[in-house]
């Protein structure tokens, strides 16, 4: 992993110096804006409603 991806020197300490290094990496991301991700639902659909497709 440290190979393929260009950790910052907090990101490496997360991976090397394990759990309290991480605490404080989200501790310093918990303020930082992301943007909402939006899945698409058209075919999500409740078990107890009917399809509308024609069963003829």
């Amino acid at each position: 992993m440290l190979a393929a991806v260009p950790l910052t020197d907090d990101e490496r300490a997360a991976v090397d110096d394990g759990q309290a290094a991480l605490n404080k990496l989200l501790g310093q991301l918990a303020d930082v804006p992301t943007r909402p991700v939006l899945l698409p639902v058209s075919s999500a659909r409740h078990p107890a409603q009917p399809s509308y497709r024609s069963s003829r």
